[in-house]
């Protein structure tokens, strides 16, 4: 039986080089650059280019498996939409979260039309294995619109609260990560490398951000020990050589 190739094949870098750097870009406030540097001071030259064909080329599949190796999402579904610009025009990024603030799915749109809103219920139901039982929104009509013309929705329990009043609140905090990258790269420009941007970017991310304040700093320690095994073993590492 023949072996199947690794991951890397191809690759002349260590893939713990190549794991490391995709992990630190999409888990920390980190430029490509800022991440050549912290690899040069470890030894290893390489270039910001060949940095960002790395999280192009094994974001996404990282991100899959972070969120398969995560626990299954509530079935209560908040949803949420921020404007934002791309490349001088304005745009909606839709958002959906658990009860626990797991993000289940993003997605930026030009419109907030019905249109727009029934893409985002039918992505979200292709990409969750299981169906919700409530979805809390903003007041946003287009929601109840496009909601009433999918089956799997139309008889779920929908909560419409006041955007002001904050009740909504575990989607909106949701949007701040994304917010801070924004303003730490500046903007994001093309739509769709932005959408796949953020596909990777939330599930590495909340892989490794837990809720420390929640925690001793034991047990704290421990989760993020299982957390980084777990991160060894969906990227196909033994371990991290040392200084990495």
């Amino acid at each position: 039986m023949k072996n199947s190739k690794s991951l890397y094949h191809g690759h002349r870098f260590p893939a713990a080089v190549i794991s490391c750097a995709v992990r630190w870009y999409f888990r920390f406030q980190l430029s490509l650059r800022d991440i050549e540097e912290l690899l040069f001071e470890r030894g290893v030259t390489v270039s910001y280019e060949t940095i960002r064909r790395w999280c192009e080329k094994f974001g996404a599949g990282f991100a899959q498996r972070a969120k398969a190796a995560r626990r299954k999402p509530s079935t209560t579904w908040h949803l949420d939409e921020v404007f934002m610009t791309l490349r001088g025009e304005p745009y909606l990024l839709w958002l959906a979260v658990d009860q626990h603030g797991v993000e289940l799915d993003i997605l930026p749109q030009k419109r907030r039309d019905k249109a727009a809103a029934k893409r985002f219920f039918k992505r979200l139901l292709a990409s969750c294995a299981q169906q919700p039982r409530k979805i809390v929104t903003d007041q946003l009509r287009s929601y109840p619109a496009a909601k009433a013309e999918i089956p799997e929705l139309a008889h779920v329990k929908h909560v419409s609260v006041k955007a002001s009043a904050r009740v909504n609140n575990r989607a909106e905090n949701s949007h701040q990560p994304t917010r801070e990258r924004e303003r730490r790269m500046r903007g994001f420009r093309d739509p769709e490398r932005t959408q796949a941007f953020l596909s990777s970017f939330g599930p590495i991310r909340q892989h490794f951000a837990l809720k420390r304040h929640l925690l001793r700093a034991s047990l704290y320690r421990k989760q993020l020990g299982e957390r980084f095994a777990a991160w060894h073993r969906f990227t196909e590492l033994s371990q991290n050589p040392p200084g990495f």
